[in-house]
């Protein structure tokens, strides 16, 4: 079993040599490179008998330089202090009831930073080590999903300011100076301040349904759905409110396979993705409704819907993080988050969403969603 990775001459005869000191490694069950984190062992005298691909990676040091070294040499690690870790820690000297190092952040050579735990093995409770496990991260990760937590609640932040504000000056407005005003601006006032509390319970719902997505815990409640009338509801609305009717085309092929989905959450699918249309796109608005192969193996039919518009479409350069937080394809307003949310969606469902080019040169829409069943007959 590989226990390192180099293609340096001696490589295999190092990587031998070391495994032959930890019985082979083969009780492990597993090769260490195919672990995404970084894996360093050590054996009871403190050698090191495993650095797999990860390790290599994140450290920059050849398993066939590391394997058979010290472990403070071939892991030179140092707290944010400056201070040396494995002489301040002393895991075959120190407390014999110690048994592991919590993850933490430690520096390589360099200021390098990576997170850092170890596990100490012994074969009786208070026994000497037998060997020293230490899982290594890369800390880029974590900082993007730091970033990408700041630039969430910034742009929360930003998204509630305005309509707070507004609902605060209004109502503050009306109690202070209720009688001065003619019903007809106590209307408006009070039309204003409803919309903007529903533009807040949008943007609430929105943070729950990101939360739910990235915890993968977004619940999705099967029932039946038709496709074709709930699309027609959408452009009924858009109608309704002052949208001209030639403005929408909807193409549904029959007969479409019997759909089982959450049908609130095809309805949030369907509602950014045709705003999006209305808002960003010009010209007529093309929603096809068409059934096709499943997304999901093992399933043989599935539905289809494509949304297309006129407009100028989406740069090319663009296309792969339409899909992305905070992607806004225009200056005209939104959070970037609701396309994020129609992905999550959709793959909850089992489905697959893409982007491309509409045959009029407008942006396309396509998500496909397995016909699934009832969550009682699965």
């Amino acid at each position: 079993m590989t226990v390192g990775t180099s293609s340096a001459p001696g490589a295999r005869e190092v990587r031998g040599q070391s495994a032959s000191r930890s019985g082979d490694l083969a009780e492990l069950g597993f090769d260490p490179d195919d672990l995404p984190d970084g894996l360093v062992v050590a054996d009871g005298q403190g050698h090191v008998i495993c650095f797999n691909a990860a390790a290599e990676r994140i450290t920059a040091v050849r398993a066939a330089d590391a394997l058979g070294q010290r472990l403070e040499k071939a892991l030179p690690l140092e707290d944010l202090e400056g201070r040396r870790w494995w002489q301040l820690t002393d895991p075959y000297g120190g407390l014999a009831i110690r048994r592991r190092q919590p993850e933490r952040n430690l520096l390589l050579p360099g200021g390098r930073e990576v997170l850092v735990s170890a596990r100490y093995v012994r074969t009786e409770p208070t026994g000497p080590v037998s060997r020293v496990v230490v899982s290594l991260r890369d800390t880029e990760a974590r900082r993007r999903t730091e970033r990408s937590h700041a630039e969430l609640i910034a742009t929360v932040a930003h998204e509630l300011r305005s309509p707070l504000t507004s609902v605060k000056g209004f109502t503050a407005t009306l109690l202070a100076k209720w009688e001065r005003f003619t019903d007809d601006q106590k209307r408006l006032m009070l039309e204003t301040v409803d919309a903007d509390a529903d533009r807040v319970t949008r943007l609430i719902a929105e943070l729950l349904d990101i939360s739910r997505i990235d915890s993968g815990r977004l619940e999705v409640r099967r029932q039946p759905v038709d496709m074709g009338a709930a699309v027609g509801r959408h452009i009924q609305a858009y109608v309704a409110a002052g949208q001209p009717a030639d403005r929408f085309l909807l193409r549904v092929e029959q007969p479409l396979p019997d759909l089982w989905a959450d049908p609130d959450k095809i309805d949030q699918v369907l509602s950014n993705l045709i705003e999006n249309a209305v808002r960003h796109g010009d010209g007529t608005v093309t929603i096809d409704v068409t059934a096709t192969a499943s997304p999901r193996e093992g399933e043989d039919a599935g539905t289809s819907v494509t949304v297309s518009d006129e407009g100028p479409g989406i740069p090319e350069e663009s296309m792969n993080r339409v899909f992305t937080r905070f992607w806004r394809g225009s200056k005209r307003g939104g959070t970037g988050l609701g396309l994020y949310i129609v992905k999550g969606i959709v793959e909850a469902h089992g489905g697959a969403i893409e982007v491309g080019r509409a045959p009029g040169g407008g942006a396309q829409f396509r998500f496909t969603l397995p016909v699934a069943a009832p969550a009682y007959l699965t």
